[in-house]
């Protein structure tokens, strides 16, 4: 039974929007090479679609999905993302670099149609509109603004990007930003990954999630988690989402995370579709065997991550913090 109106939502902090624009939505992914075909392939199998989605059709099938995913789940809500192209120093469009876009306007549009999913917009801070996209996002109603800034080529050292902090502060909105290693998406400097890159903004005064508690994603990629713990102490506007943790590259980011002391800044985030397994957590001593067999058997994405979160060890409160931060932002 889903909670009334009175009670904290359960919500996904971190839930991709894909689309191939056959809906006119100005959504485009591009696959280039056959990794990259093949990820994205099995992505969408994941979640339960026919392979034959990525042929067209994409837009509306993968909406449709996600939103009774989210219905038939213990969830209440999503944060769903939009997705900008990355700019160069001096802000230039480097769309040809990007390997998908998904325009703030159609996740706003989403948003107004499905209850189910919370708005978040991408605006990268040099592009030369980013104030009034920013200011347009706000009028939207757009609580969260998503970045990855490896992939996105976003410096938050640059102080070009003071003014637009600020106004994201003052509005009140959320920062989700990547930080950690990345595989999917192309990387144009992994440094700003790293979670001290996001001093700036914090303060500026900006609510900051850090996506993926700063962890490795491939073998070779640094760890920072330990790094984000200790801005826990001096940035009380800083949190961290426990997203993908639940694959087997970035399991080994749990440990790090699962202390109490640090769960009370935890947010739960799945990065769906990214696909999920609680082989990796196994793996690492952080499941049963009878606990990853058992929500094997969960077919709803959504709901099959939330029952292994649980099953680690995360505390309920973070399954509620997004909607504890979306009312305290708002207020």
């Amino acid at each position: 039974m889903k909670p009334t109106q009175h009670h904290l939502r359960k919500i996904d902090c971190h839930v991709h929007i894909v689309g191939d624009g056959s809906s006119g939505s100005g959504c485009w992914f591009k696959l280039d090479g056959l990794w990259k075909n093949f990820l994205g392939k099995m992505m969408i199998k994941g979640i339960g679609l026919p392979a034959s989605a990525m042929d067209g059709g994409l837009d509306k099938l993968y909406v449709e999905n996600l939103v009774q995913q989210v219905r038939e789940s213990s969830l209440d809500a999503v944060v769903a993302l939009a997705q900008d192209v990355p700019y160069s120093d001096d802000g230039i469009s480097l769309e040809e670099d990007a390997q998908f876009y998904v325009p703030n306007d159609y996740v706003a549009e989403l948003a107004r149609e499905h209850p189910e999913l919370i708005p978040a917009c991408s605006i990268h801070p040099g592009r030369p509109d980013a104030m009034e996209e920013l200011e347009r996002c706000i009028a939207n109603k757009m609580p969260v603004l998503k970045l990855l800034p490896n992939c996105l080529n976003v410096d938050y050292d640059d102080r070009r990007f003071i003014p637009f902090w600020e106004r994201v502060a003052e509005a009140g909105m959320i920062l989700l930003s990547h930080t950690g290693g990345e595989m999917t998406v192309k990387v144009f400097d992994a440094s700003f990954g790293d979670p001290r890159k996001l001093r700036i903004p914090l303060e500026c005064g900006v609510t900051v999630i850090a996506a993926h508690s700063a962890g490795r994603s491939g073998i070779f990629d640094a760890d920072w988690t330990e790094h984000l713990l200790e801005m826990f102490d001096k940035y009380p506007n800083l949190y961290a989402d426990n997203s993908a943790l639940c694959s087997i590259n970035r399991a080994r980011t749990i440990k790090h995370i699962v202390p109490s002391k640090v769960q009370r800044r935890l947010i739960h985030g799945s990065d769906y579709p990214v696909p999920i397994s609680g082989l990796g957590p196994m793996l690492m001593g952080r499941l049963g065997f009878a606990d990853y067999w058992s929500c094997g058997k969960i077919k709803n994405n959504l709901e099959h991550d939330y029952s292994l979160k649980r099953y680690i060890g995360f505390t309920e409160a973070s399954f509620t913090r997004m909607d504890e931060l979306l009312i305290k932002v708002s207020n």
